[in-house]
């Protein structure tokens, strides 16, 4: 993609996420202003420096650089699980570009600490959020938080964005950290960051977190990095080549018929199915899982005629990703191995629940393979399920046939 369409796209990512802002330390030239209302202003540099502007709420604002200067640390928050670090991937890229020389900080959870360890990437350091009530945990451990606090305070950030939610209990949170600039996004009635666009839901993840990046003066580069998203090392490699260490010239596909949410697990006899019918081409089928879904892999196994290897609990997720990378396939419910292998750009067959599928699209599309339900209520008590949850943890996408999904997984195997 040429160098004109690279700044096109860059500057339509710059009126997108400058809609709605309040900027708390922004230069504008030599003015001071106070308490206005700018509709259809041009700013060719917004500098973060000494000046303030107070209570600026900009809805038209054609902004080419929203860069802030000298900038030498940066934290982001998001303490949460695998799919939630992967949506936020090509964001942090995107922070890292822009400033190269700045320490990115993750706020996150151990296990981001232990994943990250030695991985080549965006995220130069973890720091371990502690738990604190609607921001990846329940309840609040007072002490720990203001340990934490006292600590981030003390790493006098430059730039702290909250990618955690639409910011009741996170942005409270994150304007504690004292630092010189904050942003991200905002649900109605939420205390406000410097600056901020609306929260809303659904929404592609990827996309909206690029946003929050963009209030920093990031830019997503077109065309997007030959690389993929998520760097794999050699302790990766090592870990899966130890669990199946030959395929003997086979094809290997992975399955993954887990998930959290259990509305969102297309149910086992029908990826047992699935796993037959792949293995009559030849492959060797793999069946991973959380050591959480032990009893579930082993379900499948047992209902496949076919020979399948068990993984259940048997690989870190940095083995996990090793295992992925010599995948031929990956046939998964809308879970986090499958944004893992679509980070790694392994062809991918998705199976998702309605809304989710908005939320979880790659920006490269073209890896994904995805089939869908549509179903919105209970087959249990018919209860309408996208604004309020019944209490029945019954399978959402079972509708999904199984002949849709060997199709799309036929049409992913000969796209290689």
């Amino acid at each position: 993609m040429s160098h004109t369409m690279s700044h096109t796209m860059s500057h339509t990512m710059s009126r997108t996420t400058s809609r709605t802002m309040r900027p708390a330390s922004d230069r504008l030239d030599d003015m001071r202003v106070d308490d206005m209302r700018v509709d259809d202003m041009r700013i060719d540099d917004m500098r973060v420096d000494d000046m303030r502007v107070h209570d600026v709420r900009v809805h038209d604002v054609r902004v080419h650089d929203m860069r802030v200067h000298d900038v030498r640390k940066i934290v982001v928050l998001r303490p949460g699980a695998v799919g939630d670090f992967v949506f936020a991937l090509p964001a942090l890229h995107a922070l890292k570009q822009a400033y190269p020389g700045a320490e990115l900080v993750l706020a996150g959870k151990a296990w981001h600490r232990a994943f990250l360890h030695g991985r080549p990437g965006p995220v130069d350091r973890v720091v371990e959020v502690p738990p604190v009530q609607g921001v990846g945990a329940h309840e609040t451990s007072k002490d720990e938080v203001e340990r934490f606090v006292d600590a981030l305070r003390a790493e006098r950030f430059d730039l702290a964005l909250q990618m955690h939610g639409g910011g009741r209990h996170s942005n409270p949170f994150l304007l504690r950290f004292g630092a010189r600039l904050t942003a991200g996004a905002c649900a109605p009635g939420v205390p406000l960051l410097d600056r901020w666009v609306p929260f809303r839901q659904p929404s592609p993840r990827r996309l909206a977190l690029l946003e929050i990046a963009g209030l920093a003066g990031a830019e997503i580069q077109w065309p997007l990095d030959a690389q993929p998203e998520l760097a794999l090392t050699e302790a990766d490699r090592h870990e899966a080549a130890a669990i199946m260490p030959g395929l003997a010239g086979k094809r290997l596909i992975v399955l993954q018929p887990g998930s959290t949410d259990p509305r969102r697990c297309w149910p086992a006899p029908s990826f047992a199915a699935l796993g037959d019918r792949l293995a009559q081409d030849g492959a060797c089928v793999a069946v991973n899982g959380s050591p959480d879904e032990v009893d579930l892999v082993h379900e499948v196994v047992a209902r496949m005629h076919a020979p399948a290897v068990a993984l259940a609990g048997r690989l870190s997720l940095g083995g996990l990703c090793g295992l992925l990378a010599r995948a031929a396939l990956l046939v998964s419910n809308d879970t986090g191995p499958l944004h893992l292998g679509l980070a790694l750009r392994v062809p991918s067959v998705g199976i998702f629940w309605l809304t989710n599928l908005i939320d979880g699209m790659p920006l490269r599309p073209s890896t994904l393979h995805a089939a869908m339900s549509v179903r919105t209520r209970c087959p249990v008590c018919d209860q309408d399920n996208l604004r309020a949850r019944c209490p029945h943890d019954v399978s959402f996408v079972a509708d999904v046939g199984i002949d849709e999904v060997e199709a799309l997984a036929h049409a992913a195997l000969a796209h290689q």
